[in-house]
């Protein structure tokens, strides 16, 4: 199991922008080994509960809210995670659990009882919020990212493009889905995530002084185009 919690800034820049920010970055962070010229396709099943508690207290701008995701990685089944994302404050806390394919594919049937068969408390403790919450999956999102990291702070920087969803949640682990472009094919999403405090080399490299801050839920963008 994964616990983490870090702060995260999101900022919306243009196409131009990506290719003069990542030479200015590299410079400074280590690029992810799964970084190619057009970074790695990230895939997320979103489960949400019947009356879509979860995508309703972010419209409405909770500071305290959450999110459950399954996720993987350029399509492939090797490395599954299952993920409750909570917003606490300024911070998020990640805490994770690795999925085989068989629990997985449990998950899309909505069979949650695996969890109660697993050794971590965490796992117990999921499968009562989504059992008695009626959770059930709810939309594919899925986008490029190119990722660059520092291992002080656990600095991580990313570069989210071409956002597109799908609803049919069987669709997780097929090879080319036919998703629904979400964003504009000019729109970057750039995330800074870190514990403690962000380097100013880092901030001032990537033009973060005076750039405004977004609040942008691929999630919600996904669901409010496909509903």
């Amino acid at each position: 199991m994964l616990d983490v919690s870090r702060k995260e800034l999101k900022y919306m820049i243009g196409t131009d922008e990506v290719y003069y920010l990542r030479k200015r970055i590299e410079r400074l962070m280590e690029a992810d080994s799964n970084n190619d010229l057009y970074g790695y396709t990230v895939r997320s099943l979103y489960f949400d509960t019947w009356k879509d508690n979860d995508y309703q207290e972010k419209l409405d701008g909770l500071n305290n809210r959450k999110k459950i995701r399954m996720r993987i990685y350029n399509g492939s089944r090797d490395y599954i995670k299952l993920e409750l994302k909570a917003k606490e404050g300024d911070f998020q806390r990640k805490r994770s659990l690795k999925l085989n394919v068989d629990e997985a594919e449990r998950m899309i049937d909505e069979d949650y009882t695996f969890l109660l068969e697993r050794p971590e408390g965490f796992a117990h403790g999921l499968y009562t919020m989504i059992s008695t919450k009626g959770y059930r999956p709810k939309c594919i999102v899925e986008y490029d990212r190119i990722a660059y990291m520092n291992e002080f702070n656990d600095i991580r920087v990313t570069f989210d493009m071409r956002l597109r969803a799908l609803e049919d949640p069987y669709e997780f682990f097929s090879g080319n889905i036919e998703a629904y472009p979400v964003a504009d094919s000019s729109e970057t999403t750039l995330e800074v995530k870190y514990n403690g405090f962000l380097f100013s080399y880092i901030k001032h490299a990537l033009d973060l002084v005076d750039r405004p801050r977004i609040s942008n839920s691929k999630y919600v963008r996904a669901r409010a185009f496909l509903r």
